[in-house]
This record gives C-alpha cells, structure tokens and sequence, in this order.
C-alpha cells in the first residue's frame, strides 16, 4: 500500500526504538546475534530513505544502559556488530553525519576509537545526522545534567533562578539537534524504555508490531502517514491551532 505524503511536513527529526531483533531471530531457530545483524541491514535501508525524503536528524536506539546485564555473549556480539557497522560507507553515499550520544567510557576501547574516526570521517555530511544512542538512557542523561548544573551553581557560575527548562536542554547530550517530532518503536512494545524522556515530551508517539528486521520503506511511510494525519496542539485548543493555520 502506498501511502500520499505532505512533502512540506515530514519530520525533520525522527527516534526510533528498534525492537525485536531477538525475537524475529529465535522465530527462525537462530541466535539473537543474527537478529541484530539482520537489523542492520534494516538501518542501512531506513537511513537512505530518511535521507531521501529530507528528513533532518535520524536517532537510533542500539544499545540501552540497561542492556548492560544481558549475557555477556550477546553484548560482545553486539559490540562487535557495531564495529562491522561503522565500516559501511551508507555516511559518505547518503551524505550523513555521524553522532553518537550514551555513556561512551563504558564501551570497549576499540568501540570508542573507532565511533571518533567514523564522527571525524563524517563531520562535513550535511545531507542528515543520523545519531546513534549507545549505552544511553534518558535517566543517566538527565542526571548528568542535574549534576554539572548543580556544580555550576555551588561554584558561583550559576543562579538557582536561572536554572531554566532551556538551561536543562543545554546540559543534556543531545544539545546540539532539535527534539524529535515523531518516535518510533517496533517489535509491538507499548513503553519508551528511558528513551529520551526530556526530548520526546511533545512528540508523536507511534508503535508497531513489526519487528525491526522486517521493519521497511512502507512502514517508515505509514508511521509519517499517521503522524501528518494528527494535529499537533502542544497545549492549545484545536479551534486555537485552526485558526493559526
């Protein structure tokens, strides 16, 4: 099914949770490994259609703080997997800027290196960012932020009454990229997981039941579709938002 897009209101930036990479593979009588490798692919088939369609700003979620205590296997497969990932060149073909945002000290030393070369490699992209949530949560995220802002302030550098919500998104990793308008998740879990929690408050929330390997062109589509079809009011009255429009 082919969905009619408004080419003026795609969301310039898009999260995406991207579930159920194990299950689709434990379907099939495989490892959970071959499930995240499968959604790879998927990444790379989603990216360029992001970048064609002029979205902006691509935010995936890969690997969670809490995903920390799965065994020890699939995170080293994991790791691995991100590795491998980074030597595609889908950044130079669609003309993307690689980022990456997460508690990044944690991961192996050869993971870090190699996220530095691929951000340094692709920093004069300009076509989209396509950002990369690794060994991320939002509560970690914010509570980093609480702490520099309470240091400023007992240092002197900072007021209590400038402590503002703009202050806060200043302190917060994804301070350099607008807030997401449309949040997705596959794999038919019905929860954002401590997935950018400040950053989502206003944005579109979509879930479906296709797991992320599976997850398509089409279904990216559908998502748009449905976030075009809503009316976005953040606070105000539908007469209010009419009448703007």
């Amino acid at each position: 099914m082919k969905y009619e897009l408004d080419k003026n209101r795609i969301p310039q930036h898009i999260a995406i949770i991207m579930d159920g990479n194990g299950r689709w593979a434990s379907e099939r009588g495989k490892e959970r490994s071959f499930g995240h490798q499968a959604g790879v692919d998927t990444v790379r088939r989603i990216t360029s259609e992001c970048t064609r369609m002029g979205v902006r700003y691509l935010t995936l979620y890969t690997f969670s703080t809490e995903n920390w205590s799965r065994p020890a296997d699939e995170i080293s497969a994991l790791m691995g997997l991100v590795l491998s990932s980074l030597e595609d060149e889908i950044f130079m073909k669609n003309n993307v800027r690689f980022q990456v945002v997460g508690d990044i000290q944690r991961l192996p030393e050869e993971v870090q290196q190699k996220l530095q070369e691929t951000m340094e490699h692709t920093a004069g992209n300009t076509a989209m960012t396509m950002v990369v949530a690794l060994s991320y949560s939002s509560r970690w995220e914010i509570t980093q932020a609480v702490k520099a802002i309470a240091a400023d302030v007992k240092a002197g550098k900072l007021n209590v009454e400038d402590v503002t919500e703009e202050l806060v998104s200043q302190h917060l990793v994804t301070n350099f990229m607008p807030d997401p308008e449309l949040l997705i998740r596959t794999g038919g879990e019905l929860r954002i997981s401590n997935y950018l929690l400040w950053q989502i408050a206003y944005a579109e929330l979509y879930f479906c039941d296709t797991y992320w390997p599976d997850f398509n062109e089409e279904d990216l589509h559908k998502a748009i579709a449905s976030y075009q079809a809503r009316q976005r009011r953040f606070g105000k009255t539908g007469g209010q938002v009419e009448k703007e429009e």
